[in-house]
């Protein structure tokens, strides 16, 4: 017999990225009384890791709960960025709502129509946020009409349709149920989470379904599976079997050692829970996201969706220059094959492979931005490697045509960039398929375009629009492969020799290019060194003194002027590089190099490839 949980509401909250998730989040806390009065709480608390506090992104999705009126709210904050979809497509199989929140300037975003359109066919109602009220050049009544418009056309149902609209200022902490009227707290958005979110239902007499939505891993205790209890109880000591609906044949018997609920930011250990709680359990060894937890007398496993493919794969090597070992802590193949497996336990979108090489490892992920923060991670975690320039993941269809994954591309730029970005994108193989005005004087172009087509665009494309456009994308299948494509204009600036770098010889390099390093640098035969304006690659000597001679010209004694180097971020290094050239990555220092040090043999493999 089904029954009603009344005093628990389980949401998560989605939207585009920088629309105020986390903040909102932050402020529920707050004024449920998570916090003591004299407790300082870090802005945007829920962004655990370091990577998450810089960027000001969601990386993982978070749990958390408040209470309010004796009801037990679980609230998941989930990621914005298309690269982190994976994330979001599986904790909403958690919750019985959603919260959209939209900037009300912004308005709709691309991820904003995906993240909506997961819900939407979950049939999960929503609760609509306008954030940001209290900006100067918010626009809520058009925003709402936006945001109706995009129900529309993601074919919502009548009563999805008949949503409720909060305006909110997550930074201030109110909200309010009408645009006019400011809001004092946030008791408007708490009261609606109750009345239009459902409480979970389920079958206590049933024996237990529990489907593991997320993965929490831990030092100590290692994988945690985060997951609602769907029908029946989850008891400690309870013995258990595992199955999982991709899997029919997977049915393994486990015993529940440890069980925890969510209250505030923390983890209670608790004895037993019943239908509708959100629940973390420790002590399975190799439990995975979509298993689900049953009693051994009646095990069906509860359909989930499976995780969307990755796109992108980059190589990580061990590095193997002459200044491989001098600055990292962890060097060897083995240190880096366990640390790439290791993140399986969490990054359920990546994929790590073996390759012919026992000292190189192939990681998919769903994008550049996906793949950036696990380099950067394993960098301050003491970890030296090299890695290849990202590469697009190709399929093959019946016909034996090649496929290449698509994106469609829409980008946001005031009106006297908008040439010189379709003229970039239509290079690089996209396909206008849009153009609209946008209030402030700008223009709001959709492009298809292939994936491959945007590695390396990026910092190209804030240089193009001086840093006041926005791009954003969302994976759109695959298609037909669209032909070859030249990722880079310019050539590199290639050390001739090892050394250290003297300000006479870059001051001659200089000559020929930008530069990416200072006097005083190490260097080696095969670093690349600059960028140069010119198509080919340039050789040049940048340790060379100068010749001493008995004459004296009168402007000797003047000071060479080096213009200052070109410093590249990591995102910034991982699109510069060419096909042919690797990343070294330590966590003191950033080097681009060339793949073949030797210069005659970097030649002849140039000219074999040419002829081939």
């Amino acid at each position: 017999m089904k029954q009603t949980r009344d005093d628990i509401r389980n949401v998560a909250i989605i939207a585009h990225v920088d629309h105020g998730k986390t903040t909102l989040v932050d402020e529920l806390l707050k004024q449920s009384g998570v916090f003591r009065d004299n407790q300082e709480v870090a802005e945007r608390v829920m962004d655990s890791n370091d990577i998450e506090r810089e960027r000001g992104i969601t990386i993982l999705s978070k749990n958390t709960a408040v209470t309010y009126k004796n009801t037990k709210i679980n609230i998941i904050d989930t990621p914005g960025h298309a690269d982190f979809g994976g994330e979001v497509e599986r904790v909403l199989k958690m919750v019985n709502g959603v919260i959209l929140v939209v900037d009300a300037f912004e308005g709709t975003m691309p991820q904003t129509k995906f993240v909506l359109k997961k819900a939407l066919e979950l049939k999960l109602p929503v609760i609509v946020c306008i954030n940001k009220i209290d900006r100067p050049e918010a626009r809520p009544t058009e925003v709402v009409d936006e945001v109706l418009e995009l129900f529309i056309d993601l074919e919502a149902d009548e009563k999805q349709l008949d949503c409720p609209f909060v305006f909110a200022s997550a930074k201030a902490g109110t909200a309010s149920l009408d645009s006019d009227v400011p809001g004092k707290d946030m008791t408007p958005l708490f009261d609606t989470i109750i009345d239009y979110i459902p409480a979970p239902v389920g079958d206590p007499e049933l024996g237990t379904q529990v489907l593991i939505s997320t993965i929490d891993y831990n030092e100590y205790v290692g994988r945690i599976g985060i997951g609602k209890v769907d029908n029946g109880s989850i008891k400690v000591n309870q013995e258990v079997v595992i199955v999982n609906h991709h899997d029919p044949d997977k049915c393994q018997k486990v015993k529940i050692s440890k069980l925890y609920e969510f209250d505030g930011l923390s983890k209670v250990e608790v004895n037993s829970a019943e239908i509708g709680s959100i629940v973390a359990i420790s002590g399975i060894a190799d439990i995975k996201i979509g298993d689900t937890i049953c009693s051994p007398e009646a095990p069906v496993a509860i359909p989930f969706q499976k995780i969307s493919e990755p796109t992108i794969a980059i190589n990580f090597m061990v590095n193997d220059s002459p200044l491989a070992g001098q600055e990292g802590k962890f060097v060897t193949s083995r240190h880096l094959r366990e640390r790439l497996f290791r993140e399986l336990n969490t990054d359920v979108s990546l994929r790590v492979e073996e390759t012919d090489s026992t000292d190189c490892f192939k990681v998919s992920g769903r994008g550049e931005l996906h793949l950036s923060v696990l380099i950067e991670n394993m960098r301050r975690e003491g970890y030296e490697f090299s890695v290849s320039k990202a590469e697009v993941l190709y399929k093959y269809n019946d016909r034996n045509q090649k496929l290449e994954p698509m994106e469609i591309a829409y980008v946001d730029v005031p009106e006297e960039f908008s040439g010189n970005v379709i003229q970039k994108l239509s290079s690089r193989k996209g396909e206008l398929q849009g153009m609209t005005n946008i209030n402030g004087g700008y223009t709001r172009l959709e492009f298809a375009i292939p994936s491959r087509g945007l590695i390396g665009y990026r910092g190209e494309f804030m240089t193009d629009t001086k840093g006041n456009g926005v791009l954003n994308t969302t994976f759109d299948g695959y298609g037909p492969y669209k032909g070859d494509m030249a990722y880079r204009k310019q050539g590199s600036l290639i050390a001739f020799e090892a050394g250290e770098a003297i300000t006479y010889g870059l001051y001659n390099a200089q000559e020929r290019g930008i530069l990416f390093i200072e006097p005083g640098e190490k260097v080696y035969a095969g670093m690349v060194i600059g960028q140069t304006g010119r198509a080919e690659d340039i050789e040049i000597n940048v340790c060379k003194k100068k010749q001493l001679t008995n004459t004296r010209s009168s402007s000797a004694d003047e000071a060479l002027r080096l213009s200052p180097k070109k410093v590249l971020s990591l995102e910034q290094a991982l699109e510069f590089i060419d096909t042919d050239e690797l990343l070294e990555i330590t966590p003191e220092s950033l080097r681009i190099r060339k793949k073949i040090l030797d210069p005659l043999l970097r030649k002849r493999a140039g000219f074999n490839r040419s002829n081939n």
